[in-house]
C-alpha cells in the first residue's frame, strides 16, 4: 500500500470524515524540540499519496482533526500555544484563516464534536482545555482541573455534552460542559496517560494508553479496576483508537516503533496483528470511517503509510 514522505517529523494522522481518499498530517521539524511545523492534506490516487497542499506553521504540529461540519477546515495543535484553522479551498497565502492564541504552552491535542459539530476542544501542555467555536475568535469554555501536561481530551461519540481527557498526572477525567468540574476521575495508570479514546458502540467504554507500556479499557460505571489490559508493547504507548467499524478493536502506536491491532474480548489472543514498518517512533494512527479496515500511520521517521488491515503496509 501507498507511503508518502514528510519533509518533517509525523505526529498525527487523520482520515477525512467526508471524502474516502483524503487525509491530513501534522508534522513537526526537529523532532518538536525546535523548528517549524507542517500541516499536510493528502490524497490516495491509484498511483500513491498525492500531497493536494500543505500549510507551513512557525512552530511545530503536533495533532489535527478535521471539521465534522465543513469538508474543507482542519485544526492543527501548535508548539507555540495557538491553535490554527485551516481552510483547504483557499490558497496557501490566505491561511490559517484563524489563529487562537489562549493556551499558555504547547497545544497537544484537538478534537471535533461528532454530535453537535460546531464546536471543538484543545488540550494543551499548560494543564488545561478549551472548547471553541469556528465562529468565535474566543474560547467558550476553560477545564482547569489536571495537574500536569494534558496529552488528550475526546469527545465522546454519543453524546454532545461529554469528553475524556488523559493527563501526565496519571489521571483520566471524565467532563460534561453542563457541569462546573469533572464528573469522574480515573487513576487510571501510574505513569503518564498519553492518549485515550471512546468506543464507538459503548459510550460508557474508554481506552487508555500510557508510559507503562500498558493498554486499558474502562468501564466508567465501575472504574475501579480496568475491564482489560492489553500487554505486547516494549516502549510507552502513544496513541490509542477504537474502530470505527468493530467494537472489540483498538489500534494503538507506540515508542517501540510499532503499531498494533487488538481484540480486547480475547484476552489471551487479543494481540491481532503488529505492524513494524516505522523505523522511528510511530506516534500517530488512524482508522478511517468510511473504508473498513483502512489503516494509517505517521511517525519520527519522516513517513505516513495507508494500508489496509492484514497487508503489509510496505507492499506498495
Amino acid at each position: 500500500m501507498p507511503v508518502f514522505r514528510t519533509a518533517f517529523n509525523g505526529y498525527a494522522v487523520k482520515f477525512s470524515p467526508f471524502v474516502e481518499t483524503r487525509l491530513v498530517v501534522a508534522t513537526a521539524q526537529n523532532f518538536g524540540i525546535i523548528g517549524n511545523g507542517r500541516q499536510h492534506v493528502l490524497e490516495l490516487t491509484p498511483n500513491g499519496i498525492v500531497e493536494v497542499c500543505a500549510f507551513d506553521s512557525a512552530d511545530g504540529l503536533y495533532d489535527c482533526t478535521w471539521s465534522e461540519a465543513n469538508e474543507n477546515l482542519v485544526v492543527s495543535a501548535s508548539g507555540d500555544g495557538s491553535v490554527k484553522i485551516w481552510d483547504i479551498a483557499l490558497p496557501p497565502v490566505a491561511n490559517p484563516i484563524r489563529s487562537l492564541e489562549e493556551h499558555a504552552r504547547e497545544v497537544y491535542s484537538v478534537d471535533w464534536n461528532l454530535v453537535r459539530k460546531d464546536c471543538f476542544l484543545s488540550a494543551s501542555w499548560d494543564d488545561t482545555i478549551r472548547l471553541w467555536t469556528i465562529d468565535r475568535p474566543q474560547s467558550m469554555r476553560l477545564f482547569k482541573e489536571h495537574t500536569y501536561c494534558i496529552y488528550a481530551a475526546v469527545w465522546n461519540p454519543r453524546h454532545a455534552d461529554v469528553f475524556a481527557s488523559a493527563s501526565g498526572d496519571c489521571t483520566v477525567r471524565i467532563w460534561d460542559v453542563r457541569e462546573p468540574n469533572a464528573t469522574i476521575i480515573i487513576p487510571a495508570h501510574e505513569h503518564e496517560i498519553l492518549s485515550c479514546d471512546w468506543n464507538k458502540y459503548n459510550d460508557c467504554m474508554l481506552v487508555t494508553g500510557a508510559v507503562d507500556k500498558l493498554i486499558k479499557v474502562w468501564d466508567i460505571r465501575t472504574y475501579r479496576t480496568p475491564m482489560t489490559v492489553l500487554e505486547g508493547h516494549t516502549y510507552a504507548i502513544r496513541r490509542v483508537k477504537f474502530s470505527p467499524h468493530q467494537e472489540s478493536l483498538i489500534a494503538s502506536c507506540s515508542y517501540d516503533m510499532t503499531t498494533c491491532l487488538w481484540d480486547y474480548r480475547a484476552p489471551e489472543d487479543a494481540l491481532l496483528a503488529r505492524y513494524d514498518h516505522h523505523t522511528e517512533f510511530a506516534v500517530g494512527i488512524d482508522i478511517s470511517v468510511l473504508v473498513e479496515g483502512l489503516l494509517a500511520s505517521t511517525g519520527w521517521d519522516e513517513t505516513v503509510y495507508v494500508w489496509q488491515h492484514g497487508m503489509d503496509p510496505r507492499a506498495c
